[in-house]
């Protein structure tokens, strides 16, 4: 039996959502696209032009969600599946977009660059228990307008598995498609074989700016699956109340469905967020709290109700440093996740609210997801029934060390972390240094960054893509890209 978690009541669920499609109707949602809000207009939507805001319709609202897909797959750069985002299904990826990066040697953030960038997607390629990448990190050693584009062109170039990104800006769309374009060899290919998932954030309250709709709109016309991530502050930009909160994640990610679906019907989307709690002592958001947690879990449960799968931003930390409360807080935001089964769970590695990525971190924090996965796969029977012969062993031997069922079943129930978690005695433990989780960490960074394997992309793929790369950065005034190994 697969252990899991539901936090809402059935009823709940769907008195949340009938609150949430009211709203859309009566109050609406204001967005600052002209074509946009033309097209829902044109759809049976009631737009008023001098703010902006549109309200939608019931019928409209269920022709959306009649259309949107109960799931989708990802693949890698080389075409294989990695992915089926459905039912309970979870996968891990990366969180995104961190301006800091923790330095181990100084123990102090600072901003990353390209070396910086390079040396996660090779970690990133190593963690087996991490099914994607992202564009975890923006470096700081190119353009702000190519931003966008040269992490995802860094994340082809040198990593295999899907990647998580998303674009700040209209422009940088253009690129990152004909990035994958050029991966894939064509955009119908691209449209079958889904290559990456980009973010749409809807702005507190119920709004959708020009680049965000934009950027949804474009995706829905290329194929490019969404996560739509909603974004409400629980005591500050929405109710304080965690059912009024999700009242309103429901709503934004609704109106981003209704959109999407318009725009292009059966256009592949995640049901997601990063909600958090508003705490008003430090006027600070935290990604580490239960109660950000809890909205996380429950806002899956209801885009399951729904029919869609479900992404959101938990497994993370607002600690500083790779101490106690970044494990407990990952920790535990995992577990719940990975019980709740959210599909796409974004956030390892990352501190300092979303705004700090950490190499070491993102080692811990692999094995963190190898447990839950290990813990989401329950208690089952393996031969142990009748159990009297084991028994029998048992005390005919003083122990099971070699025992036949033991060296059948013993990777099967058992996890075995890698390096950085310790589990020595404590004479082993002095004898090999008296590490702490933090050199450990390092060490262990070091060990994944050096087995690291190039791509297997044809070369002629990354010419290319250093080509497109190269013509954009020009366009701004970068001669020649930043240096890099490898």
């Amino acid at each position: 039996m697969r252990p899991a978690l539901r936090l809402l009541e059935e009823e709940l669920v769907e008195r949340i959502i009938a609150e949430a499609r009211d709203l859309l109707c009566r109050l609406g949602v204001e967005i600052h696209n002209p074509a946009l809000r033309e097209l829902l207009a044109d759809h049976g939507a009631r737009t008023d032009q001098a703010d902006g805001r549109v309200r939608l319709s019931q019928d409209l609202l269920d022709r959306a969600l009649a259309s949107v897909p109960r799931s989708f797959g990802l693949y890698d750069v080389l075409g294989n599946q990695t992915h089926q985002l459905a039912g309970d299904r979870v996968y891990f990826t990366p969180g995104s977009a961190a301006i800091h990066i923790l330095d181990p040697r100084s123990g102090r953030m600072r901003k990353p660059d390209t070396g910086d960038y390079l040396r996660y997607v090779k970690l990133a390629s190593r963690l087996e228990h991490l099914a994607s990448q992202s564009t975890a990190l923006i470096p700081a050693d190119v353009p702000e307008p190519i931003a966008d584009s040269y992490r995802l062109y860094l994340s082809l170039l040198y990593g295999e598995k899907p990647v998580v990104t998303g674009a700040f800006t209209i422009e940088s769309f253009r690129l990152m498609y004909e990035l994958q374009v050029a991966v894939r060899g064509s955009p119908e290919a691209l449209r079958q074989k889904p290559l990456t998932v980009f973010s749409c954030c809807p702005t507190a309250p119920l709004k959708w700016s020009e680049v965000t709709s934009r950027n949804l709109a474009d995706c829905a016309r290329a194929g490019i699956p969404v996560e739509l991530v909603s974004m409400p502050l629980a005591g500050f930009m929405a109710p304080v109340t965690l059912v009024g909160s999700l009242i309103q994640q429901t709503a934004e990610n609704l109106s981003g469905v209704v959109l999407s679906q318009l725009v292009a019907p059966g256009h592949p989307l995640l049901f997601g967020g990063s909600p958090a709690v508003f705490d008003v002592r430090y006027e600070t958001t935290p990604m580490g709290a239960i109660e950000t947690a809890m909205l996380n879990c429950a806002a899956s449960q209801i885009g399951k109700r729904l029919g869609m799968p479900t992404q959101g931003y938990v497994a993370l930390s607002d600690a500083k440093q790779l101490d106690a409360q970044a494990g407990m807080e990952t920790g535990m935001g995992a577990a719940l996740a990975a019980l709740a089964g959210i599909n796409s769970i974004s956030g390892p590695g990352m501190l300092d609210f979303e705004s700090c990525q950490s190499l070491e971190k993102l080692v811990l924090d692999n094995e963190i997801c190898g447990q839950a996965y290990r813990l989401i796969e329950g208690i089952e029977p393996r031969e142990d029934f009748p159990a009297l012969g084991i028994f029998q062993e048992l005390l005919a031997e003083k122990h099971l060390l070699i025992a036949e069922h033991t060296r059948r079943h013993l990777r099967q129930e058992i996890t075995f972390p890698g390096g950085v978690l310790d589990r020595a005695n404590r004479a082993r433990w002095a004898k090999e240094g008296s590490l702490s989780l933090l050199e450990r960490a390092a060490r262990e960074v070091e060990r994944r960054i050096e087995a690291y394997t190039p791509s297997r992309l044809p070369e002629s793929i990354k010419a290319e893509l250093t080509r497109l790369m190269e013509q954009e950065a020009r366009r701004y005034g970068m001669q020649a890209l930043p240096a890099r190994e490898g």
